[in-house]
């Protein structure tokens, strides 16, 4: 599929077949909450106009269960959060816990000795969240940024194997350099298969590993087929990075926003404008109203 840029659509709407769109799933960071980390006005009125039209709206993000849920709230949405890039489903109306998906304590220990390496201990910031909390080796400046923008507050507990008695539900390792990232992806990849363990990265300076079972695209065909009953064909999912590529994928509809990577754009159906510009109300306005 050809890659499209923030002006062009990879397909015309005016063309399409008439969608019977039933579930719109959404990304946080990068897709409805840019640099002031707020929704705007104008993504909450055509949210609530698509839900006024009996569609139904869920979060998937790879942020914390207790980060996303004030999105969820703005956004008046009903259905379970798929948080952790889908290794947590929970419903914020009844507290249930429809899927907890952690990485292994033995794998946690393995990718733990390899951040602490003497080439990549000083250039790394390395997270684990345990029952939706989040524990920390030591203060800094990444994770002082992170804690700005997420709103919790992390545990700093030095060394991070003294938390291990439980299996994390995932391990996020921050550093200002993208090319150390990408290296960890190239490295760590080879170590493990995707049978072995999710790896991914959600911002250029975030990698993120999880329990092999999941992916964005998992987690919505579980709330899609499995709780509402409806197939894919019925989904519209809206994304920014490459933690979104399994969702747009799955999704009948998947549209990547107008600043994802070249990548992200190529696999999707309909490239909307930036977060900046709005593009979840003009994908809304495009396909739903």
């Amino acid at each position: 599929m050809p890659q499209a840029s923030t002006a062009e659509q990879v397909i015309d709407s005016k063309n399409l077949e008439p969608l019977d769109i039933r579930l719109l799933v959404l990304d946080i960071d990068g897709t409805i909450a840019g640099e002031s980390n707020e929704i705007s006005e104008t993504v909450k009125q055509a949210v609530g106009k698509a839900q006024a039209k009996g569609i139904q709206v869920a979060i998937a993000t790879g942020r914390m269960y207790r980060s996303a849920l004030r999105f969820h709230q703005a956004l008046g949405a009903t259905l379970p959060i798929l948080a952790y890039q889908g290794a947590w489903i929970q419903d914020p109306a009844t507290d249930k816990l429809y899927q907890h998906l952690p990485v292994s304590r033995t794998t946690a220990a393995e990718l733990l000795d390899y951040f602490e390496t003497e080439t990549l201990r000083s250039r790394l910031a390395v997270h684990f969240y345990i029952n939706d909390q989040l524990y920390v080796r030591e203060r800094n400046d990444q994770t002082e940024s992170y804690r700005k923008r997420s709103t919790i507050q992390p545990q700093f507990v030095g060394d991070l194997r003294n938390i291990l008695n439980d299996e994390p539900t995932k391990i996020l390792a921050l550093s200002q350099e993208p090319a150390l990232v990408d290296q960890l992806l190239l490295d760590l990849r080879q170590k493990y298969t995707p049978e072995e363990l999710y790896l991914t990265k959600s911002v250029p300076t975030f990698f993120e590993a999880a329990n092999p079972a999941v992916n964005k695209g998992n987690a919505v065909r579980f709330l899609a087929e499995d709780l509402l009953g409806i197939n894919r064909e019925n989904v519209m999912a809206i994304g920014d990075n490459f933690n979104d590529v399994e969702m747009l994928e799955y999704a009948g509809l998947g549209i990547a926003m107008g600043d994802a990577p070249p990548e992200v754009k190529a696999l999707a159906q309909w490239v909307a404008p930036s977060v900046d510009e709005d593009g979840v109300a003009a994908a809304i306005e495009e396909f739903i109203l």
